[in-house]
């Protein structure tokens, strides 16, 4: 089963949707804690609830079991006091606590899902943690980063 992500940041909005339409997305799994940030421009939860089926006919959910906490990554975004290794173990053992493979079915991720982030690429994210997290209690799971 493919799991596709995606990060919102450094594309523009034609950028980010024609990705989508170009890999038949049907559903965008929005897995940030804060969906609300004036950061996020085109992309906050908000506005991609509504622009996503309208443009696309894309459905948008957001997935709090898939998001850090928010003593993760403060600790990791705002204060610097956490080395990308350490965010990557505790963001692990927290998908591990909250039994995360057990609580979602494998079939909710077909037809084609996008993990939301918003980071540009998949390296320094975890909605590539969370993929991986998947792979390693379901099968056949592999990771396209759009």
């Amino acid at each position: 089963m493919d799991i596709y992500s995606i990060g919102f940041t450094k594309t523009t909005a034609e950028g980010f949707f024609t990705r989508l339409i170009d890999h038949q997305v049907q559903r965008v799994l929005d897995v940030r804690l804060n969906t609300r940030s004036q950061l996020a421009g085109f992309a906050k939860g908000r506005d991609l609830s509504y622009f996503l089926p309208a443009i696309a006919g894309i459905a948008y959910e957001h997935e709090p079991l898939l998001c850090p906490s928010a003593d993760i990554l403060e600790q990791y975004k705002r204060r610097g006091e956490m080395p990308w290794e350490d965010y990557e173990t505790q963001f692990m053992a927290l998908m591990r606590k909250r039994r995360v493979a057990k609580r979602l079915d494998p079939a909710t991720f077909e037809p084609r899902t996008a993990l939301l982030c918003s980071e540009a690429t998949p390296e320094y994210c975890h909605r590539r943690l969370v993929i991986e997290y998947l792979a390693e209690y379901w099968p056949d799971v592999r990771a396209v980063h759009l």
